[in-house]
């Protein structure tokens, strides 16, 4: 699974949610945020005078969907808020291990198509020491500090 992260004007909101609606994707957690990008703020004239907002209000909107749907949901987004101008907003796309439903307890996992980069996952091995192994570790930790005294006197 992934999370497409996007960060847009407000007024483009309203568009956005009604294509991912349309598209059947519900699911959102959306955020007032401020935030600035390349603009670098813009210049009011307040009372006579100039004053310089750097920090603008946007939209955060987070959406958790399987891979072979990311593509489709950043489509979806870029197409709604695209109006040629800068400050038209950023996505992005970051990995989800696991999601838990607090209600039921249900988990959902998924892991990406083909492994990780096109490699087979790799295998998992536990590493057990035996006793012996430990009571050689022990051995040497005393003899590095009975020789580094000796080194020190």
């Amino acid at each position: 699974m992934k999370m497409v992260k996007a960060i847009i004007k407000p007024e483009r909101f309203e568009f956005v949610k009604t294509a991912l609606e349309e598209n059947g994707f519900n699911g959102m957690t959306v955020t007032r945020v401020e935030g600035r990008g390349d603009q670098k703020g813009i210049t009011l004239e307040y009372r006579g005078g100039h004053m310089t907002v750097d920090l603008l209000p946007k939209i955060q909107i987070e959406i958790v969907v399987d891979y072979d749907k990311v593509d489709r949901v950043i489509g979806i987004i870029s197409e709604s808020c695209r109006t040629g101008k800068v400050g038209d907003g950023r996505i992005f796309v970051i990995p989800v291990e696991k999601a838990i439903r607090i209600r039921t307890g249900e988990t959902l996992e998924e892991s990406p198509v083909g492994g990780t980069f096109g490699y087979p996952s790799p295998k998992v091995f536990e590493f057990m020491s035996t006793a012996e192994e430990e009571e050689m570790y022990v051995d040497l930790e005393i003899s590095q500090s009975v020789i580094s005294q000796q080194k020190e006197g």
